[in-house]
C-alpha cells in the first residue's frame, strides 16, 4: 500500500493526514498510484526530420466489434442486395468520394480525411486481430478468439510506446484510455492494451468512466461511495483542505524526501489544469450537444479536452454498456445489421466524429492532432441469414485526419464485392508506423524492455500516400 508520512496533523473531522491517505492508498481518488505513477524517463532515441512530425497529439477512436466497410467508408452500390446492404452512398464535399448515407455530418468533413480502404489483418477473431491493430504485431497464433494478455503476445500498445517515448507532461500521463478496456462477451480482456514487455510503468492510464452520465464523475478524481460522508464531509471541502495541506508540505521542503511517484501524485492532485480537463460541465451546452449526449460522444469530447491539457495520445473505445445484446454487441453486427446501424451505431458515431474534426479545426488544433478511426476488422461481404455480417479481417477501412495528413482522398481499394484488397493494401504495422511518423518518431526508433534490450517501435512502412 502506498502511504505518505507526515507529522500527523488532523483534518477537521479528526482524521490525520496519514490516516486519510491510507484510505485505499490514495484510493480515495481512485488513482492506483503504485501501478500508474512509476514514470520513467524517456529511454528511446528519437529521430526527427523535416517532412514529418507535425502532430503533437493523437486521438484514436476504436470502434470495437468491427464496422461493416460496405455501410461506412466503402459503399458498393453496384453489387447485389445481399452485398451492398440496405443503405445508399452519398456524395461528400470531395468530388468522387462517397460514404454511407448514414454519415451525413462526416460527409461534410471529407476534405479533412484520408480514407484507407484496403486495410487487412487476415485475422477473423476479435481479440487476436485487435491485438494486431493495437500493437502492429500479429498475434501468435492468429484467429484466436477470447485471447488474453501474456507472452508471447506481450508487445506494447501504441499508447504504451508513446508513454515511454514522451514521458509525463502537465501533471497528466502521456497516454490515456477511456472510457473502459476492450473486452469480449465472456468478459476476457483483449491483449495489446497494456505496456507488455515495457513493464507496468508504461501502461496507458485507464480512466473508467461514463461521461454522459449526470453528474459526470471520474473515479480517478472522485471519492468512492463506500467512503462514509460523515468521515470525509463533502468532496469540495476535503479537496480544499488537501490542497492547503499540500501547499504547506511543499513549503517545508518535505517533498524532497519522497520518490518520484509520490511527487507526481502530489502534482496530479494539485494541478488545476489536470483537474479542469475533466470538467465537461464547463463546455457550452451547444458543444456538448454537437458531440452527442451519449457515452461515446461525450468520451470523444473528453478526449479533445485531454489533448488540450497536454495528453499526447488518447484512445477512446466504443462504449460497451451493460445493456448491449450478446448476439450483436457494439459493432459486432452478426444479426439485424441494418437496424443496429440506423438506430444505435452510425448516428452517434457520425455526430461525435464529425464534431471532433470540426471542433479541432476551428480551434486551430487539427494540424497538430492526428485523429485515427479504426477497428479490429471489418465485416463479410455477404449478408447472412440473420440479416447481419460476420467477422472479416481480409479487407476493411480506416480513416486518418489532421497531424499532417492530406485530406480529401481515399487510398487503396477493395475488390468489386468489398471482400479483398485490390490495390494499396495496408497492414496494421503500417498504420502504427504512420501514427509514430506523424508524432515525430522514425520507424527505427528504439525502446528498451525491462531487461534493457533495444527494440524498434514498429516493423511497418509509413503510408506515404496519406501525406
Amino acid at each position: 500500500m502506498f502511504s505518505i508520512h507526515d507529522d500527523g496533523i488532523g483534518l477537521c473531522d479528526g482524521m490525520t493526514r496519514r490516516e486519510w491517505l491510507r484510505v485505499g492508498g490514495l484510493g480515495a481518488f481512485g488513482l492506483w498510484l503504485p501501478a500508474l505513477l512509476q514514470a520513467r524517463r524517456t529511454e528511446a532515441a528519437t529521430s526527427m526530420s523535416s517532412g514529418f512530425g507535425k502532430a503533437k497529439a493523437c486521438i484514436v477512436l476504436f470502434l470495437m466489434g468491427g464496422p461493416p466497410q460496405h455501410s461506412t467508408w466503402d459503399p458498393k452500390p453496384n453489387t447485389p442486395n445481399e452485398i451492398r446492404g440496405e443503405f445508399k452512398p452519398i456524395s461528400t464535399n470531395v468530388p468522387g468520394l462517397q460514404v454511407c448515407e448514414l454519415m451525413p455530418h462526416t460527409a461534410r468533413q471529407a476534405d479533412k480525411l484520408s480514407v484507407l480502404r484496403a486495410v487487412s489483418s487476415n485475422d477473423d477473431a476479435h481479440s487476436s486481430s485487435g491485438y494486431y491493430m493495437l500493437t502492429g504485431q500479429p498475434h501468435q497464433p492468429m484467429n484466436f478468439e477470447n485471447a488474453n494478455p501474456g507472452a508471447p503476445n506481450n508487445h506494447p500498445s501504441i499508447g504504451a510506446v508513446v508513454r515511454r517515448l514522451k514521458g509525463e507532461r502537465s501533471g497528466l500521463p502521456a497516454a490515456v484510455t477511456l472510457p473502459h478496456r476492450i473486452f469480449n462477451t465472456n468478459g476476457s480482456v483483449w491483449p495489446g492494451q497494456d505496456a507488455g514487455f515495457l513493464g507496468r510503468s508504461a501502461d496507458p492510464w485507464l480512466f473508467t468512466c461514463e461521461p454522459a452520465t449526470t453528474p459526470f464523475r471520474l473515479p480517478a478524481f472522485s471519492l468512492p461511495d463506500e467512503v462514509p460522508a460523515a468521515r470525509l464531509e463533502d468532496r469540495r471541502s476535503l479537496l480544499r483542505q488537501v490542497n492547503d495541506r499540500l501547499d504547506a508540505v511543499e513549503r517545508t521542503g518535505m517533498l524532497s524526501h519522497f520518490d518520484r511517484q509520490t511527487q507526481q501524485a502530489f502534482d496530479l492532485l494539485r494541478s488545476p489544469r489536470s483537474r479542469q480537463a475533466f470538467r465537461l460541465e464547463r463546455e457550452p451546452q451547444a458543444v456538448r450537444d454537437r458531440y452527442g449526449r451519449c457515452q461515446f460522444g461525450q468520451s470523444v469530447l473528453l478526449a479533445r479536452r485531454l489533448v488540450e491539457a497536454g495528453v499526447c495520445l488518447v484512445q477512446v473505445n466504443w462504449f460497451r454498456g451493460p445493456d448491449e445484446p450478446e448476439d450483436n454487441p457494439c459493432w459486432d453486427s452478426h444479426t439485424k445489421e441494418a437496424q443496429r446501424l440506423k438506430t444505435v451505431l452510425l448516428p452517434p458515431f457520425d455526430r461525435a466524429y464529425s464534431a471532433l474534426l470540426d471542433d479541432l479545426s476551428h480551434r486551430g488544433l487539427l494540424e497538430e492532432t492526428l485523429v485515427v478511426c479504426m477497428a479490429e476488422f471489418g465485416r463479410s461481404p455477404k449478408i447472412n441469414s440473420a440479416g447481419g455480417r460476420d467477422h472479416w479481417g481480409y479487407v476493411y477501412s480506416a480513416a486518418l485526419a489532421g497531424g499532417g495528413i492530406r485530406g480529401g482522398q481515399a487510398y487503396g481499394a477493395s475488390d468489386r464485392l468489398g471482400g479483398y484488397p485490390k490495390e494499396g493494401s495496408v497492414q496494421p504495422q503500417d498504420l502504427t508506423a504512420t501514427i509514430f511518423h506523424c508524432l515525430g518518431y522514425d520507424a527505427h526508433t528504439e525502446i528498451h524492455d525491462t531487461l534493457n534490450r533495444p527494440l524498434a517501435i514498429t516493423r511497418g512502412e509509413v503510408i506515404r500516400q496519406a501525406f
